[in-house]
């Protein structure tokens, strides 16, 4: 789902509540509710929100520390090639794995922990339609995500990012119930909106500082822009760690944040 359509399903929430606002009074009942549903749309739509759901999006801006992200992986051809450049550099990164992934791939999983990366869920499934469920169809998908990393050697209580960024009400309950820390990013590569290496290692270099959390994918054009944007993080004095290092926790510890 793209940013346009996560608006889009902001505006829809806010457009239902107008049209329940439009009762006796605009002023004593639908200036309330208009506020109201601005923020939901907000916590519903932008990823970095924190109105639903306490959201991670980047850490400390002193010191010289970023987290790459991978989501959507491990991929069998495009994963290897990412930890082979990350290896080079000597880089450590999160993946936020997809479980059905995982499972089918073990060996790139296997590698990934070998490698000292760090395991986040990302839905067992990656459903798009997942922030339309209830809470107990999204704990169950979470949970089953969650097995997926832990079977593949993660933490126990791995972080979790939802597909496509997207939160609701529902997830509010479920990350309280299974004390998720839930985490986003601060830069998005937009390496799915291109096919152009070079777009997405000047996007990301022009925009990086200290404490950035870097949203990219296990695909092929992430492969061939990594290797550039990695030497020009050295290049600007900084250095690529898990989102659990540059947060300053130990592993396996997932209380909310």
């Amino acid at each position: 789902m793209s940013r346009a359509d996560r608006l889009g399903l902001g505006y829809a929430v806010v457009t239902a509540g107008l049209a329940v606002a439009a009762g006796p009074s605009v002023i004593t009942i639908g200036v309330p509710t208009l506020i109201l549903l601005l923020l939901l749309a907000d916590g519903v739509a932008r990823p970095g929100s924190s109105v639903l759901v306490p959201t991670v999006t980047r850490g400390p801006s002193g010191g010289d520390r970023v987290a790459l992200t991978f989501d959507d992986g491990p991929h069998p051809e495009h994963t290897p090639a990412i930890l082979d450049a990350l290896a080079d550099a000597g880089a450590g990164a999160t993946f936020f794995c997809v479980g059905r992934h995982l499972d089918a791939h073990p060996e790139v999983a296997r590698r990934l922990r070998a490698d000292g990366h760090e395991l986040g869920n990302h839905s067992y499934e990656h459903a798009y339609t997942l922030n339309f469920r209830g809470v107990a169809a999204m704990t169950a998908e979470i949970k089953r995500g969650e097995a997926a990393v832990t079977r593949a050697g993660g933490q126990k209580r791995p972080l979790y990012r939802p597909p496509v960024g997207l939160k609701n009400p529902p997830l509010s309950r479920v990350a309280q119930r299974l004390e998720l820390t839930v985490v986003t990013w601060s830069l998005h590569s937009r390496d799915t909106r291109t096919e152009d290496p070079r777009r997405v290692a000047d996007r990301v270099l022009k925009r990086v500082t200290a404490g950035d959390i870097v949203l990219l994918h296990d695909r092929a054009v992430t492969v061939e822009a990594l290797p550039k944007i990695l030497e020009g993080l050295k290049g600007r004095g900084l250095r690529s760690v898990s989102v659990t290092e540059m947060l300053g926790r130990p592993r396996g510890e997932g209380s909310s944040s």
